[in-house]
């Protein structure tokens, strides 16, 4: 196994700290340290005095996610700089190696006054990159927050980028850095500075300062995940689930993982509005129809957009406006909520904000309260509006507009997080802060968008490409969940402006369930659509949403993927694997199964003749009975697929 160092010293007074692999530098000397809107700045003048070690080998267990329980074995090292300038000022940093990465915060201290207030105009930490090589990101500071299509290059050509930031050194290996357990502080970015030398980025207030804190506080964790192949970043993302603190909730028994369905792709094809009017698409008699089939096919809920006052009109632009306790008069919520319950399913709801976040925080108290009296478990939340367009009204009544991911969302999501627990409600988020794994304090939280998700390719110019799923696997999904609504039948629906809207064959939309992980799971499509192709469809009843295994079998970024995961409720397992552009020949042994064990492999795959565009309806639905001592071959097709239910006999 790879030996992962950490060196840390001071150097003329400035902190700084390198990363080796093997010996070999990974990250070379980067530089640590703060300044402030006012009073002295904690970035020279600060020696090294004191180095602490300890180490840590636990297993703890998940209330639900990509695997039951989670090892946490790491070293650590916190190294202590006392201030020649600034009485009683210091910083500690502590480091956590782990077998696959290295995480590092600041634990800081200005001045004797714990509570005195300061804020942080800048965060000074580097990242800075051994040698030069690819990376894959996108644009931090534009207008669709985290909605964009990846940009691949050379390290040199990435500027400001979102993390999680993947690249690949030359001659190795892959590394993705992020952060983990946001808190109390801005959501981070990274700017290339100069050449490999990449500074965290703190998204300000409207006021420009970064962050609100005391004299003494603590920052989130700075993560470099570290691997020799692609997937080792896929199996390596408990980084961040173990940087956060332990569950925060003592019962999580109402909490359930699953697929659902909703009222939602209708409107984002212009069948349905979600404002009132002859082609609503929340109306009593349709949510209905959609309980019912939720209720035939074992799904877990109904997720109904537009169903409350205030989507008439420009709601992009009128967030002061909706009322999230006042149905509209053809939509019957409690009624409906009843009846998903008497059926064995629930209402999902929904809270659009249009991010009026302080029209939303003065409702949210009633809202959850409302849910919780109807039996509503579960709550999308949504922040439609360009990024730095996140308004709050001051103690004055005034207009402020933050970010999506400052400080100010950080805590409110926080705020909503807390709140919709003590209701017993879990929360999807969209248009979110990006994870950071703080499911693991708070379960509630259960997933989130915060990607360039299955809508872009309803009305998206352009509409995702057949790269996107195999490279977002390696990116995006590093940090969390993502609610990316797999499951579109109708491949070939008429976009207005004459593309092909969804560039996957049909056998990736259903490898999707279990490359792209989330514990719920949209079934997106109309759902009179899912009886023209009622073979492959099974395979969406059967799918799980909760993982007692979860394994990165093979792959590459942008070109393909093979993921295996284990059912939590049962002792079947389940494969995905998608590709990009290229048709690609696989090889899966399959000794990740149990030996001794014999499985119905029941097989969905591309056809001989499938082709996301020419033929993507053409797949073959199979069964074969395997052991773990067998081998499947597969030609899968471009951006095609092919998904496996292994079910023990």
């Amino acid at each position: 196994m790879a030996a992962i160092g950490v060196e840390v010293w001071s150097q003329a007074g400035e902190p700084h700290y390198a990363v080796t692999l093997d010996g070999e530098p990974v990250l070379s000397p980067s530089q640590m340290g703060f300044r402030f809107a006012s009073g002295p700045n904690l970035e020279a003048g600060l020696e090294l005095t004191g180095i602490d070690t300890a180490s840590r080998e636990e297993i703890w267990e998940q209330v639900w996610g990509e695997r039951q329980f989670v090892r946490d074995h790491h070293n650590e090292l916190a190294a202590t700089f006392e201030s020649e300038t600034v009485e009683g000022g210091r910083i500690t940093v502590r480091f956590r190696a782990f077998d696959d990465g290295v995480a590092f915060r600041f634990e800081v201290e200005r001045g004797a006054d714990a509570d005195a207030p300061v804020v942080i105009t800048d965060e000074l930490t580097e990242f800075m990159l051994a040698r030069s090589g690819e990376a894959w990101w996108t644009p931090a500071n534009e207008f669709n927050r985290y909605e964009y299509i990846y940009s691949t290059g050379r390290v040199e050509e990435a500027a400001n980028a979102h993390t999680p930031f993947t690249l690949r050194l030359d001659d190795g290996p892959y590394l993705s850095i992020h952060e983990a357990a946001l808190v109390n502080y801005s959501g981070m970015h990274v700017d290339q500075r100069r050449d490999r030398q990449f500074e965290v980025e703190l998204r300000p207030w409207s006021d420009g300062g970064k962050v609100r804190t005391t004299a003494h506080f603590t920052t989130p964790w700075r993560t470099l995940q570290i691997g020799d192949e692609a997937v080792d970043l896929i199996n390596g993302t408990d980084i961040i689930l173990n940087l956060n603190e332990p569950n925060q909730l003592e019962d999580t028994s109402w909490l359930e993982p699953g697929v659902y369905v909703g009222i939602w792709w209708g409107m984002h094809l212009g069948e349905f509005t979600w404002g009132s009017g002859e082609n609503h698409g929340a109306t009593t008699e349709r949510t209905q129809a959609y309980i019912d089939f939720a209720a035939e096919n074992d799904f877990v809920g109904v997720l109904v957009e537009g169903w409350n006052i205030g989507w008439d009109g420009d709601w992009f632009n009128n967030g002061d406006i909706i009322d999230f306790t006042t149905p509209y008069p053809d939509f019957d919520l409690e009624a409906l909520a009843a009846y998903a319950q008497e059926r064995g399913t629930r209402l999902i709801g929904h809270h659009e904000t249009s991010a009026a976040i302080t029209n939303y925080e003065s409702q949210m108290a009633d809202a959850f309260a409302l849910y919780e009296q109807v039996g509503i478990r579960a709550v999308k939340t949504g922040y439609v509006d360009d990024a730095g367009e996140y308004m709050r009204r001051d103690e004055d009544g005034h207009a402020r507009y933050e970010w999506h991911d400052g400080q100010f969302a950080v805590e409110h999501h926080q705020r909503v997080t807390e709140l919709a627990a003590s209701h017993r409600v879990a929360v999807n988020a969209h248009e979110p802060v990006k994870d950071t794994g703080l499911r693991r304090t708070w379960p509630n939280f259960m997933t989130r968008e915060g990607v360039r998700g299955q809508e872009f390719n309803a009305w998206g110019d352009p509409p995702n490409g057949p790269a996107h799923t195999p490279t977002i696997a390696f990116t995006r999904m590093l940090s969390g969940p993502a609610d990316f609504t797999p499951g579109i039948f109708d491949l070939t629906f008429e976009r207005q402006d004459g593309a092909r809207g969804v560039q996957t064959t049909l056998a990736k939309q259903l490898a999707l369930y279990v490359v792209l992980y989330s514990p719920l799971q949209m079934a997106a499509d109309l759902i009179e659509n899912y009886g023209a192709h009622p073979q492959m469809f099974q395979f969406i009843r059967d799918v799980p949403a909760d993982w007692s295994e979860s394994i990165a079998v093979q792959g590459a970024i942008g070109d393909h993927v093979v993921q295996v995961r284990k059912d939590r409720a049962s002792e079947d397992w389940y494969l995905g694997a998608i590709t990009g552009e290229e048709a690609r020949a696989i090889r899966v042994p399959l000794d990740f199964l149990e030996d001794g064990v014999t499985y119905e492999a029941q097989i969905y795959r591309d056809g001989p003749d499938a082709h996301w565009f020419d033929s993507p309806y053409d797949y073959v639905v199979e069964s074969r009975t395997v052991t773990a001592a067998d081998v499947l071959d597969f030609d899968l097709a471009a951006s095609g697929g092919v998904a496996i239910r292994f079910a023990a006999q």
